[in-house]
């Protein structure tokens, strides 16, 4: 069997049915988490709705200013989730621009490296192969940079007198965090490794599975899915180390100093 099969959305409603039984055994358990799931897939189903009228005019207009808005638009909800997903951030512009920096350097990078020198796509930014390659290293990339920026914050402020201490040891600011900033790095890099060790073996990709289901070769999927797996793990190692060096410039100074008054406060403090 090959070829594309299409879905009703009686199809989708009988799928959602398994998530609406979640939501009961939540009631059931008093867990607190029906309504959040229910949001969140309500939330889902008009994001993807939405998405996908938008995507359908911006292909048919391929333009590359509006392929370019697009992106943009992309990388700001992603450094709004970036820093949303902090207990301790920085305070003001930079908690919300530090992350999207660091996600856009690294997409932007390895994307156009991607779709120039491997998928060769004419025009390179043509938005069907563009946007959803910038898409999957993006939504990778800000799981590693959220998490690699909230283990630096909070190991920071933590860890104030070590590190202090340190400092007036005569230690430079970037050999008295290291500690703190190797376990930050550890921590923004641990999705992608465990991704990369699960996938073939514990999952199926979803761009893989998709492709085998639309009935490509699964040897062509399984290439496919390995260049992509390459470029996200590649960008997300850029991106993590470029929002951690970049926030650690921002939290000491030229003297040398620990400056976490340019944290903000957690919310359960404000």
């Amino acid at each position: 069997m090959t070829g594309y099969i299409p879905l009703t959305y009686l199809d989708l409603a009988v799928a959602s049915v398994f998530l609406i039984l979640n939501a009961v055994f939540s009631i059931w358990l008093q867990l607190g988490l029906a309504r959040k799931l229910i949001i969140s897939a309500l939330r889902m189903v008009v994001q993807l709705l939405l998405i996908g009228l938008v995507l359908k005019a911006v292909f048919a207009a391929s333009s590359a200013p509006v392929t370019l808005l697009i992106a943009v638009i992309m990388v700001m909800f992603a450094g709004r989730e970036i820093r949303a997903r902090q207990e301790r951030r920085l305070a003001g512009i930079w908690g919300f621009s530090l992350g999207g920096a660091a996600m856009l350097f690294a997409g932007s990078i390895i994307t156009v490296f991607g779709l120039t020198l491997q998928i060769d796509a004419t025009p390179w930014w043509m938005p069907q192969y563009s946007l959803p390659l910038f898409g999957m290293i993006l939504g990778n990339t800000m799981t590693g940079v959220s998490l690699g920026l909230d283990t630096l914050h909070t190991g920071l402020y933590r860890e104030r007198n070590a590190v202090e201490a340190q400092l007036l040891l005569g230690r430079t600011r970037w050999q008295a965090t290291a500690p703190v900033t190797r376990r930050a790095l550890r921590s923004g890099f641990t999705p992608i490794i465990n991704a990369m060790a699960a996938t073939g073996v514990v999952a199926l990709p979803g761009m893989m599975t998709g492709q085998i289901l639309s009935g490509i070769d699964p040897q062509n999927a399984v290439q496919y899915q390995l260049l992509i797996m390459f470029l996200i793990a590649g960008a997300t190692g850029l991106g993590v180390m470029a929002a951690i060096f970049a926030s650690l410039w921002r939290l000491t100074d030229r003297r040398h100093r620990l400056r976490l008054d340019r944290l903000a406060r957690p919310r359960d403090d404000a």
